[in-house]
């Protein structure tokens, strides 16, 4: 170790070992797999300690069930790579220190399992989403400042400024570690926005103010010249000084440039090569020069008008460690996001975060109670209390949210059941506004172009990388048929997907139904019916194994269940499988019976397919279901025995959209 040693500066939730796609899947997925892991009779009376062989098990516990990919061997780095997964869960409760699942743990796996992921509560979010809201209230981080419950901070921030942009939640919330710290960054925010300061000051200035960074600063200016060892030990590298050896030559070259004046070619190209050996010479590259690719040119940085060493030594001290700062903050970013938006109250979008209508009207009138709690331990957080355990300004009345809509919307409503209708309203206009700005006719065609090529990578960065492909097209071909029906009816309700508050979709490791169940009124172009949209990215034998016993049960059931018979599935999918086709065609002759109760029968049923081809020219042509429903009736009455089934479809839904 070196003579200093590294001090926390900033709360961060998660590892970065965990930082995964379709985050809620993902946990309840693992939370399964502990489940049975633990269940396993060979496990049963282990412990999760130290080094245990049982993390390692436990890792290839995990890549048996396709949960990792990985190709570790030594038994030490698996055991530390399950450590690592598991962390986060033990971080927000759901698992204790002996990574068996908790009373919330197991109720988290309850409602997974129960696929019920219903509203229960006055915020107006997803059961899941409630129940990880009490959870981030009562999670603490512990670190040189003490204890710090960063979900109370961030409510704390949010209610003092409404808004904060990203920039704002990825550098200078997580500096907020304690009530000092807090209070310094809420200052720095105002100075920030009226232009008196920039997020990089307010960073060295936080750095500087901790009594380490003071100590390593005076020591560094002590010294009389400056060795390669000397920069190692105010780098303060946590795994070990070593790592900081390349800052040696960078502060040669800089010294060279600045301070000795020699602002030559050479001299300039040595600084780029002295930087490329960094491990953030991105960073280093950005802040030093106007073009990061010729790097021939120098930006105006602090390290402009020095004159003496000691500046000298000042401005590279206050670079390394805010650009070291920069990296570590980005880096725990992501994780913040995705534990923070597992309740569902941020609104993270347009480069800013805010909380929704609801919960923003409900913090902001408990916040000053409640962040008297944000810097002591809670003693529950493995289990499932109510919220009111937490702080008994925590609770809810209907009064609540009717004031809350009332204030946000300019209302003047008096009932529940005005409110939750409004807040409804409020949520189908930002759903609306989502299609008009992200979703155009032009971009629905082009994401249906890359889910037939599978390029998942740039549907999940479009969209969101917290669900799956799968899902992803459930919702893209969600989007696309509201618009097609002209946006009526309540697609938010008939799409059966989760959707995080920002409307956008995630993902869960339970299946359940895959439909959109739309319904439409009677209107002189059809009769009142249900449409069963069912979409499948499985092609080839996998679709035919996977589809067509649940989509004929879906129908089957529904129409068993509400008894009306101009109610039809359409079946869609990037590849059309011919044998999936007949066997739905031919549904038109086969009856469906109800298992429980065989006297009762459906006498044929409905089921049409649409390849995302045709989907494509129905949405280029901008046809309506109005014309749509026809198409589909007649394509279904026509004589069975009339062409082959590739012909009919050809013939009845190809030439005719």
């Amino acid at each position: 170790m070196g003579r200093f040693s590294y001090k926390g500066y900033c709360w961060s939730l998660g590892t970065t070992s965990f930082r995964t796609e379709s985050f809620n899947a993902k946990i309840e997925r693992q939370l399964q797999l502990l489940y049975e892991f633990w269940n396993l009779e060979h496990n049963n009376n282990e412990q999760w300690s130290g080094n245990s062989p049982l993390q390692a098990r436990y890792y290839d516990f995990l890549k048996k069930n396709s949960f990792l990919i990985g190709d570790i061997c030594a038994v030490d780095k698996k055991a530390k790579d399950a450590r690592e997964k598991t962390s986060g869960l033990v971080d927000i409760g759901l698992l204790d220190h002996g990574r068996k699942l908790t009373q919330v743990g197991l109720k988290v796996l309850e409602i997974s399992n129960n696929a019920d992921f219903s509203i229960d509560n006055p915020l107006q979010i997803q059961k899941d989403s409630f129940l990880y809201l009490k959870q981030l209230l009562k999670t603490y981080n512990i670190s040189d400042d003490g204890v710090v419950r960063p979900f109370i901070v961030m409510l704390k921030v949010l209610c003092e400024y409404q808004t904060i942009s990203f920039n704002e939640f990825v550098y200078l919330l997580p500096l907020c570690t304690s009530q000092n710290y807090t209070e310094l960054i809420l200052n720095q925010i105002s100075l920030l926005r009226n232009g008196d300061t920039n997020i990089d000051d307010i960073i060295i200035n936080r750095l500087l103010a901790m009594p380490n960074y003071k100590e390593i600063l005076e020591w560094f200016l002590s010294l009389s010249s400056v060795s390669q060892d000397d920069i190692c030990e105010i780098g303060i590298n946590r795994k070990s000084t070593i790592y900081d050896k390349p800052y040696f030559r960078v502060y040669q070259a800089l010294k060279s440039i600045y301070l000795n004046n020699n602002k030559s070619k050479n001299a300039i190209k040595e600084l780029s090569n002295a930087i490329t050996k960094l491990k953030l010479a991105r960073l280093w590259n950005n802040y030093i020069f106007t073009d990061t690719k010729k790097k021939s040119t120098l930006k105006s940085t602090i390290f402009d008008n020095i004159s003496n060493e000691n500046n000298f030594r000042i401005a590279f001290f206050k670079t390394m460690h805010l650009l070291k700062a920069k990296a570590t903050l980005k880096d725990y970013a992501d994780l913040n996001c995705r534990y923070l938006g597992l309740s569902d109250i941020f609104l993270f979008a347009d480069n800013e975060v805010k909380l929704d209508i609801i919960p923003k009207h409900f913090f902001t009138n408990v916040i000053n109670e409640l962040y008297k709690d944000a810097y002591i331990p809670n003693n529950n957080l493995q289990i499932d209390c109510d919220i009111s355990d937490i702080s008994p300004i925590l609770y809810f009345d209907n009064d609540l949210i009717i004031n809350s809509i009332n204030d946000e919307l300019g209302l003047n409503i008096n009932t529940i059941d005005e409110a939750t209708s409004e807040y409804e309203k409020e949520r189908y206009t930002r759903f609306n506004r989502l299609i008009d700005e992200r979703f155009s006719n032009k971009m629905l065609i082009e994401l249906l172009d890359k889910f037939e090529n599978r390029d998942d990578e740039k549907l999940q960065t479009y969209i969101t990388n917290n669900a799956d492909i799968p899902t992803l097209f459930e919702y893209v071909l969600g989007i696309a048929w509201y618009k097609i029906s002209d946006r009526k009816g309540k697609i938010l309700d008939y799409i059966k997907l989760s959707l995080d508050a920002n409307l956008l979709p995630k993902s869960h490791a339970v299946g359940g139904d895959a439909d959109i169940v739309y319904e439409y009124e009677k209107t002189p172009y059809y009769p009142k019916h249900t449409l069963l949209l069912e979409a499948t990215l499985a092609d080839n034998t996998n679709q035919r194994r996977m589809e067509l016993e649940p989509v004929s049960r879906h129908l089957g059931q529904h129409l068993l269940k509400n008894g009306n018979l101009s109610s039809y599935c359409i079946f869609t999918t990037t590849h059309l499988d011919i044998n999936v086709l007949s066997d739905f065609r031919n549904r038109k002759n086969y009856p469906y019976y109800d298992k429980n109760d065989k006297s009762k029968k459906i006498k044929g049923m409905k089921i049409t397919a649409l390849e995302s081809k045709e989907l494509k020219t129905i949405i280029a042509n901008n046809k309506k279901y109005n014309e749509l429903y026809e198409i589909f009736e007649n394509a279904y009455q026509a004589d069975l025995a009339e062409l082959d089934v590739d012909e009919w479809y050809q013939k009845y839904i190809v030439e005719k959209i």
